[in-house]
């Protein structure tokens, strides 16, 4: 049996264990018994024991005193570590998951709580993993994670993409670099029997959206044939999967010039450009604009960044969910579809339903709700932890009122 490990204690006030216990894995500063254990004795990322009010230990975590989250629980008991054994059983554990769900090494390998390691995200593009550190403790252990990926992926690279900016909470600066190995220029991603090319290091988050990808294989029914729009298209993953799938003719729009210039690229390397134009254009302005044209479009997805970052954003952010639900139905053709999404935790699943069903009102129009969307399964949510729920969708049919 392992040895208790020797870390300094952090002691949590009366009754603030019960969360923990339930299966949580934060530690909130004002749940701290800052007179036991003050947070100024602290180390930002330094490894620590949380240990309840009554003297008994919960398990093995890290601390930053700068957070308001601050200290994250990555083992119950006292027997492991932080260091690159207990990483690396996590990987494996990870990595039989999404090995039983994916026939091809592309996918979320790691999902911070979910799969153990809170702040540390794994992506991965067949022989490269692209790594995100979102807190001082992950930080602080990069050197174990490294070492846990060789000896589970054996990758010829990891890249470290930690310019979230969440990272500021936690007082740490924005970077992209590369861990070790060579890797490509460019990344390629395989789904649904396609190629795409990924810039990992400019690109947004770790360069692809693994998590909609099983909300993407569902497209078939409802686009064949269609005259298709994508919305904060990115790389075009919708559109050009949409295309792929039948429709005659897809515009995917967004914002970034270079987002824009892969789209193209991705059309022509899978065969589509024939029938796959990529615009860069503010998303607003452009449904605006073909409102005032009068242009209309079988099937709208809308698929955008994070309107709410902050529960205090939540009235302005659910306005913008308003507005742009309400503009991609004005440009919907008789008996459309709108594929409606938010990555936004602090947007509730219900929010966004009565977004849609208000904006269908307001235009004196009918919406069914025909399918449900949620993260793909290499985004596990952890029951207790409802901050891995985030993301959210609906495929709606949108009628003439009667």
């Amino acid at each position: 049996m392992n040895q208790p490990v020797e870390y300094p204690a952090l002691y949590l006030k009366r009754g603030e264990d019960a969360r923990l216990r339930a299966g949580h894995l934060w530690v909130f500063s004002n749940e701290v018994d800052v007179a036991r254990s003050p947070l100024a004795d602290f180390q930002p990322g330094e490894p620590c024991v949380v240990v309840a009010a009554n003297g008994k230990p919960i398990g093995v975590g890290y601390v930053n005193p700068r957070s308001l989250i601050c200290a994250r629980l990555v083992a119950r008991g006292v027997e492991h570590a932080l260091d690159a054994p207990l990483l690396t059983h996590r990987l494996q554990v990870a990595l039989a998951l999404r090995e039983r769900l994916y026939a091809e090494p592309y996918y979320r390998l790691l999902y911070g709580e979910s799969d153990g390691v809170p702040g540390l995200t794994l992506d991965r593009f067949d022989d490269v993993v692209v790594a995100q550190a979102t807190t001082a403790g992950i930080e602080r252990l990069k050197p174990q994670v490294e070492a846990a990926v060789k000896k589970v992926i054996k990758p010829r690279a990891l890249i470290w993409k930690n310019d979230a900016g969440v990272r500021a909470l936690e007082g740490l600066m924005e970077y992209a670099d590369v861990g070790f190995g060579d890797p490509p220029g460019a990344l390629q991603v395989r789904e649904g029997g396609m190629e795409f090319a990924v810039d990992a290091i400019g690109g947004q988050k770790t360069g692809w959206f693994y998590d909609q990808r099983a909300n993407r294989d569902a497209l078939a029914p409802y686009v064949k044939g269609a005259r298709v729009l994508d919305m904060f298209a990115y790389l075009g993953a919708w559109g050009l999967r949409a295309a792929a799938m039948g429709a005659k003719e897809v515009a995917c729009v967004d914002a970034s010039a270079s987002a824009v210039k892969l789209i193209g690229e991705n059309a022509a390397r899978n065969g589509l450009a024939d029938r796959v134009r990529a615009e860069r254009a503010d998303a607003f302005d452009f449904l605006k604009d073909l409102r005032e044209r009068r242009e209309h479009f079988d099937v709208v997805i809308l698929d955008p960044p994070a309107f709410v970052k902050r529960r205090k954003d939540l009235k302005e952010g659910a306005l913008a969910y308003r507005r742009i639900n309400e503009l991609a139905m004005q440009v919907l053709a008789r008996d459309g579809i709108l594929l409606t999404c938010s990555c936004s935790y602090h947007m509730p699943r219900a929010a966004l339903l009565d977004a849609v069903q208000k904006d269908a009102r307001h235009l004196d129009r009918g919406a069914q709700v025909l399918q449900s969307l949620q993260q793909a399964p290499d985004h596990p949510v952890h029951p207790a932890i409802p901050e891995t729920d985030y993301l959210k969708g609906f495929v709606c049919r949108v009628l003439p009122a009667t």
